[in-house]
């Protein structure tokens, strides 16, 4: 389990992660939503230890975060961020390769190979494994770099935005894979999302987020309501469902 207790930041003075307490079950996907600047992002980088708290402290499995050496850590936890511009002319195998290197520090063995072979399997790549990465369409790279995360081979996925400059067909394969990421390898899924109805639809649970405080932490059917979302997002919504599923509508 991650614990996350009383967790703060602050940018040039000013408080963008405000007392953050959270108990982060394991083998569920879980989103973090909110509007703009409500401190999504921050704590997922801070989950990921790419940004230092100001105030409070992080576990992984009742240790601190901050015990665990950075090959240690990748080998538990691993992140695909916003950004990532790959400059190297690197085929989709090669960049998938690079999951396994908390582990090999660069000397694949054969298990090495098998967890990339699975991982390309996976996200159905095996095909494109020798194209690359700038012979891909935008939806097949996102899927590359998914893989390299499961190559990682980590209980804990963290993502932010991952639906983020994708269609609506790739935003919606991409969200059916992490659900199979849960489901079918026992993995925990933690991602920033702006979609609601990605969220609803694919989560286990949601976390809400303003003004840099959690508004709320449960269920999906718990936090997926009118009221709620009016107060979150300070905008009108109407919650509907599709296949039994909440479906927030704004205007």
């Amino acid at each position: 389990m991650l614990q996350l207790q009383n967790l703060s930041k602050l940018y040039a003075g000013q408080e963008v992660v405000r007392n953050v307490s959270l108990d982060i079950p394991a083998h569920q996907v879980i989103s973090l939503i909110g509007p703009n600047g409500a401190g999504k992002s921050t704590v997922l980088n801070m989950l990921a230890r790419l940004t230092t708290p100001d105030g409070g402290t992080i576990s992984l499995k009742n240790r601190d975060l901050q015990a665990y050496s950075r090959r240690e850590l990748a080998q538990h936890l691993a992140i695909l961020t916003q950004q990532h511009n790959i400059q190297a002319k690197l085929t989709v195998q090669e960049l998938v390769s690079f999951g396994r290197f908390p582990y090999s520090q660069g000397r694949l063995d054969a298990h090495d190979y098998q967890l990339i072979d699975q991982a390309l399997e996976f996200m159905e790549l095996t095909e494109l494994q020798d194209r690359f990465l700038d012979e891909l369409s935008g939806g097949q790279r996102q899927r590359a770099l998914i893989a390299m995360v499961l190559a990682q081979d980590t209980e804990y996925i963290l993502l932010d935005e991952p639906t983020n400059n994708l269609d609506l067909y790739h935003a919606t394969k991409l969200m059916t894979t992490v659900r199979r990421l849960c489901d079918e390898l026992n993995k925990s899924v933690i991602m920033v999302l702006h979609d609601l109805n990605y969220a609803a639809f694919y989560s286990d649970a949601i976390c809400a987020f303003k003004d840099g405080k959690v508004a709320g932490f449960g269920p999906v059917e718990e936090l997926m309501q009118q009221d709620f979302l009016r107060e979150i997002y300070q905008v009108d919504f109407t919650v509907t469902r599709l296949k039994g599923k909440p479906l927030a509508l704004h205007f």
